[in-house]
């Protein structure tokens, strides 16, 4: 192998799936999506979402081996970060301490947990090092972005971090800039929707996608308070039942009755003036978080970029930019490849571009 070439391992857990791919450099010479069955997964039912790392790095290693991939050939493995403390963003080392972290689970259960898990597993076996980049609990918020009203309640930053900072990093080498050096905004739109505002090589602040911000097709986002205290109090639904009103069963979805934006954009076009007036107060409260954070940076952004699986529709970008093109210019990042932002994470260590980070007690 040419000097300055590695082979990097990438591992994104699902909660039904295990998305795998092999980079060299930053380019897939391999890519997997290992669908997990019903009944494979009913074994591990009402258990820790670890109790699957044996059964899972079974599977990425018999995908290994059938894409012919020897681990001496192996310079890192890369796994999707979990709900690790908050840190700040870059590329971590998988050690002890984040792994104890993890079998804690103290900010929840997610499949992401396991990503630390597989990739150290994998990384032990070809001897090389293991890393997760841009955990969802990346917290570079300023002391002003973390009050939110009330001493008994601080925001949280829980976001969408791995592919709105790997957007960021590669918009920034695009144009020959330093992330550094670049005031931009970026909107990350998936099931969840987060907006960012980065400065000074920091995501400043951020909605937290799970209890604030715009709805998505799922997620109910901001809802009103006090509204929300009476139907947690009535007695007609549990906390499991709430939580799954906000989180999963919000959005397009409590509206329209369907999580399937495609769906809605076809009832549109069959004058469907109720799916339209839905899909167009998504846009208005994307367009709202847009220009909060455009207020965060005081005005002076550099750039807009707009990336998630959402930015794929060419309905949704016209409509964020008919709210937002005064502030920056807007490039579109389509997908949320976040394989590809893993192995990105880790060449940057190993070309000595970034130090890499450890997790401390």
């Amino acid at each position: 192998m040419p000097p300055g070439e590695f082979t990097i391992v990438a591992i994104n857990p699902g909660s039904t799936s295990t998305k795998l791919a092999v980079y060299l450099n930053d380019a897939p010479r391999f890519v997997k999506n290992i669908r997990h069955s019903d009944a494979e997964l009913e074994m591990f039912r009402g258990g820790s979402i670890l109790d699957q790392q044996q059964f899972r790095s079974a599977a990425i290693e018999a995908a290994l081996n059938e894409a012919e991939c020897n681990p001496s050939s192996l310079h890192a493995v890369a796994g999707r970060g979990g709900l690790l403390p908050p840190l700040h963003g870059g590329t971590y080392v998988v050690n002890e301490v984040m792994l104890a972290e993890l079998r804690l689970a103290k900010r929840g259960e997610h499949a992401s947990n396991l990503g630390a898990f597989l990739a150290h597993n994998i990384a032990q076996k070809a001897d090389v090092p293991a890393y997760v980049v841009d955990p969802v609990s990346v917290d570079e918020l300023t002391e002003h972005a973390r009050l939110s009203g009330s001493v008994l309640l601080e925001r949280q930053s829980l976001s969408h971090a791995l592919n709105s900072k790997a957007v960021a990093k590669r918009y920034a080498h695009e144009c020959g800039n330093k992330y550094e050096s670049l005031r931009l905004i970026v909107v990350h739109l998936g099931s969840g929707i987060s907006v960012s505002a980065h400065a000074s090589g920091r995501m400043v602040d951020v909605t937290n996608s799970r209890e604030e911000g715009a709805f998505s097709t799922e997620r109910a986002g901001g809802v009103p308070a006090m509204q929300l205290v009476r139907l947690c109090f009535e007695g007609r639904y549990s906390q499991s039942d709430i939580e799954r009103l906000l989180f999963r069963d919000g959005g397009l979805y409590s509206y329209l009755g369907t999580r399937d934006l495609t769906e809605v954009e076809q009832r549109i076009k069959s004058g469907d003036l109720r799916a339209r007036g839905v899909f167009e107060a998504m846009i208005y409260q994307i367009g709202k978080e847009i220009g909060a954070m455009a207020a965060v940076l005081r005005g002076r952004v550099d750039v807009l970029l707009v990336t998630g699986g959402m930015a794929h529709s060419e309905l949704v970008v016209t409509a964020i930019s008919d709210y937002a093109h005064w502030i920056a210019p807007i490039r579109v990042y389509p997908g949320d490849d976040e394989l590809r932002a893993l192995a990105e994470g880790v060449l940057r260590v190993l070309r000595g571009e970034e130090e890499p980070r450890f997790l401390s007690r």
